[in-house]
């Protein structure tokens, strides 16, 4: 009845509005519903809700499946955060995102990218396993424009980063264009502090090669042993959204084998991390086995470095 009056083709927030106004409308009418629903068989039914919950509640410890629980921060109708922290708890593979600042109408609402989750937490995949190779979908536009564009904006306006190539004669040119495409390539250069030239980096080769560059990273960033019933979209997402797998030979090996531009930073977090005083110092394996596995596919080596960064740090 409350929809009956609703304009079609409204936007999802006036149609929201208006279903609104329509409810508020029938309010005076509803003291007409024991009339229609006689008072015990509420009850009954209620009873009837109440048993239903209790059991589904008593079997959730048996769910063996994957979850992604999305909860809101600002939801007036629900507990969505007290909810998402229960079904955390009681469930053996539950994994939680949570959006302080949205509504009890979620999905509906500005700023929030299902597609972007599902892809970020790994739940979209073929088989039972995750297989970071062949499951993987590159960001799509919005979501280059969102967390490469805008969300890069204030580090690049403040860094106001150049980047240079070499070509085929030795020139040096400014941009990307003594850099190949076509793989497999194998970038491999030294981490600047705390790896903020990655971001910048990743964006330019979108940009300018419409390439996507794997990321070799730290098994820490695709950890969910520290997630909580609070976890928000955070820059581990972003990273796995990007691209970025787990440091191995095999994943690698992998990459090479399908002509995947790969980025490999042999010295690590080590080497992002390092102290004052290790400036511009490389922290690289005595013995690079991913010479030899570049080699074996005959992928093309891009070295490369950065400069500025460290001296800021100073």
């Amino acid at each position: 009845m409350a929809t009956v009056s609703i304009e079609k083709g409204l936007s999802p927030a006036k149609t929201i509005e208006q279903l609104s106004e329509n409810l508020t409308g029938l309010l005076p009418r509803l003291s007409g519903l024991a009339d229609i629903i006689p008072k015990q068989a509420l009850l009954w039914k209620i009873k009837l809700l109440n048993s239903a919950a209790a059991y589904t509640n008593s079997r959730l410890h048996a769910i063996k499946a994957e979850v992604l629980v999305l909860a809101s921060g600002k939801d007036n109708m629900l507990p969505s955060g007290d909810e998402a922290q229960r079904l955390k708890t009681s469930l053996k593979n539950c994994r939680v995102r949570y959006f302080k600042d949205n509504g009890h109408t979620l999905l509906l609402e500005d700023g929030l990218n299902l597609l972007s989750v599902i892809k970020a937490t790994h739940m979209y995949r073929h088989s039972r396993r995750y297989d970071y190779i062949s499951d993987y979908l590159p960001p799509s536009m919005s979501e280059y424009k969102k967390f490469a564009v805008e969300g890069n904006g204030l580090f690049r306006t403040a860094a106001s980063a150049a980047m240079f190539s070499t070509l085929g004669d030795g020139k040096i040119v400014r941009g990307l264009e003594g850099v190949p495409t076509e793989g497999p390539i194998l970038l491999v250069g030294y981490h600047m502090l705390m790896g903020l030239e990655l971001p910048l980096l990743i964006e330019e080769f979108l940009r300018v090669k419409k390439v996507m560059i794997r990321g070799i990273a730290h098994p820490i960033l695709f950890s969910t042993k520290s997630e909580t019933a609070k976890q928000e979209f955070s820059g581990n997402d972003i990273v796995r959204l990007f691209g970025a797998v787990p440091v191995s030979a095999s994943y690698m090996f992998k990459l090479l084998s399908t002509n995947s531009m790969v980025l490999l930073y042999p010295g690590g977090a080590r080497e992002a991390l390092h102290r004052k005083g290790e400036e511009y110092k490389c922290f690289w394996p005595d013995q690079p086995e991913f010479v030899r596995m570049a080699a074996q596919f005959g992928a093309t080596i891009v070295p490369f470095g950065a400069v500025g960064e460290d001296d800021l740090a100073q």
